[in-house]
């Protein structure tokens, strides 16, 4: 498949000179080019680029902002700076940008850019897909329980044993948390503090709590509130909106 590449440059010569280095790529197409920032987001939004050489210094939006708008929308294009001035390359890459080059552009320096740009479009090989377990087996003390994991509302760790709370019953294991949750990947489960592992599908909402934790209200009566740790809260929320 080409790469789709769109060439966001005021400059008339310096957009020729690109359009020509990249047309050298065997497996470039070339979109339409942009003249200024507002125009780039109106471009992308039509032609759905790859990869976008964008002008840092450009009329009526600055390449940087508008790095920082696209950067902001689900689906973007990957972004290439292109600078007169080697002190922008370190804002560049603040703005995830793939690379940056200077100008005048050094034809070596591109397919080194176009390398890297061709790693990061690679699509990531398939994983194999987790197989829902219907039954769950769990040593409860002295004998062998047989559980259904979509009953499982959470789970705790309580000094030296997990305590596995379903819909109608709590069982307590040796089994390690993360060992639990290994067993239950194909499951909608979620580490949300060192200590517990909870089924989101009983989730019902989030109550906020200090430095940035959070509690979880689990549906149902007596349910209790489980900590959301600081560090874990924003992959939570993530999950929550998938």
């Amino acid at each position: 498949m080409p790469i789709r590449v769109m060439i966001a440059e005021d400059e008339r010569l310096a957009r020729e000179e690109l359009s020509y280095l990249l047309l050298q790529e065997g497996d470039v197409e070339l979109l339409p080019y942009a003249t200024n920032g507002r125009e780039l987001l109106e471009m992308v939004d039509v032609h759905d680029p790859d990869v976008v050489f964008l002008d840092m210094k450009m009329p009526e939006l600055e390449g940087a902002q508008a790095a920082r708008m696209l950067a902001s929308r689900k689906q973007h294009p990957l972004i290439v700076f292109c600078t007169a001035y080697e002190e922008f390359a370190i804002d560049a890459f603040k703005l995830y940008a793939v690379d940056y080059l200077l100008k005048p552009t050094e034809p070596k320096r591109l397919v080194e850019t176009m390398q890297r740009i061709r790693e990061r479009l690679v699509k990531p090989k398939a994983e194999p897909v987790q197989t829902k377990r219907t039954k769950l087996l769990v040593e409860d003390n002295s004998r062998l329980v047989v559980i259904d994991p979509a009953t499982i509302v959470y789970a705790v760790r309580e000094e030296r044993y997990v305590q596995i709370v379903t819909q109608t019953t709590t069982y307590s294991t040796r089994m390690t948390l993360t060992q639990l949750a290994e067993k239950l990947l194909a499951y909608d489960f979620f580490r949300t503090h060192k200590s517990y592992l909870v089924n989101l599908q009983y989730v019902s909402e989030l109550e906020p709590w200090f430095n940035g934790a959070y509690n979880l209200i689990l549906k149902g009566e007596g349910r209790p509130r489980i900590p959301v740790s600081r560090t874990s809260a924003k992959d939570l929320l993530k999950r929550l909106e998938e």
